[in-house]
């Protein structure tokens, strides 16, 4: 019997407009689909803690200037350690950023950015795509679901979501198996001992496939620039890894 396609490509919150290589990712799914048919399933790791994955870069269509924009944070702790899906959305930050959005939006999509009501980066992010129409007939996996995590393959090397200072932050388990936050250079911060169950675990960028596969069981898998650097395919050979479409100015925001 012939397994139906299961079309899958994973990517963070890039932005509160994705960056054009998401949506390269996008197309070259939904080509694919119309060559072969089958669901894609889009593997939104809002599990991740870098802010710098949701910068957003417009370039003035009047002067070409680069304009970088990004969330505002609600104090140190939650920029730097904090898992997008529990980083929280200032209103006034949304109230600021629309001022600015005029000469980059039509109105529809303004209004769009406007209107959204989400309380965390991660869902801001997913519905704003939503509203660009992105995401219709895409099925949506969340790395951050404990469900999702529940199901899933052990790894032996992940991160851990734990409380620390009223916050909850991603703590990288160490070979000892401690749990650790990374202040820079060779500087860490141990937390305390403390047990953790397989809803707060996700996994290192080294096991991710692995633990993604565990649950999706995708087919095709659209690998991104960059991806292919790290992916190991002898840990999935059931995979049919596509490059993704190349498009221009890929970390440029996708403006409809």
């Amino acid at each position: 019997m012939t397994k139906t396609p299961v079309i899958a490509f994973g990517q963070q919150p890039s932005g509160f407009l994705p960056r054009r290589y998401l949506y390269a990712k996008i197309q070259t799914a939904l080509r694919l689909q119309s060559q072969i048919g089958g669901r894609i399933v889009f593997f939104y790791h809002d599990s991740d803690h870098d802010p710098r994955e949701t910068l957003t870069v417009l370039i003035d269509p009047k002067t070409g200037d680069e304009q970088r924009l990004n969330f505002s944070f609600a104090n140190k702790i939650q920029k730097k350690y904090t898992p997008l899906y529990a980083k929280s959305v200032d209103p006034t930050w949304q109230k600021d950023v629309a001022r600015q959005l005029p000469k980059y939006l039509e109105p529809a999509p303004l209004q769009a950015f406007q209107s959204l009501q989400a309380t965390t980066i991660a869902d801001f992010c997913l519905e704003m795509y939503r509203a660009l129409g992105l995401l219709e007939g895409l099925d949506i996996v969340r790395s951050g679901d404990p469900h999702f995590r529940e199901a899933a393959c052990p790894v032996e090397d992940y991160f851990v979501d734990v409380p620390y200072e009223g916050e909850i932050v991603r703590a990288r388990r160490s070979p000892e198996g401690r749990l650790r936050l990374h202040k820079g250079g060779s500087a860490y911060i141990d937390l305390p001992d403390q047990s953790w169950q397989p809803r707060q675990i996700s996994p290192t960028r080294d096991t991710r496939l692995r633990w993604m596969q565990s649950v999706l069981h995708c087919t095709h898998y659209i690998a991104g620039a960059g991806e292919m650097n790290y992916l190991n395919p002898d840990e999935a050979p059931e995979i049919a890894f596509v490059p993704r479409d190349s498009i221009a100015d890929p970390n440029i925001a996708y403006l409809p």
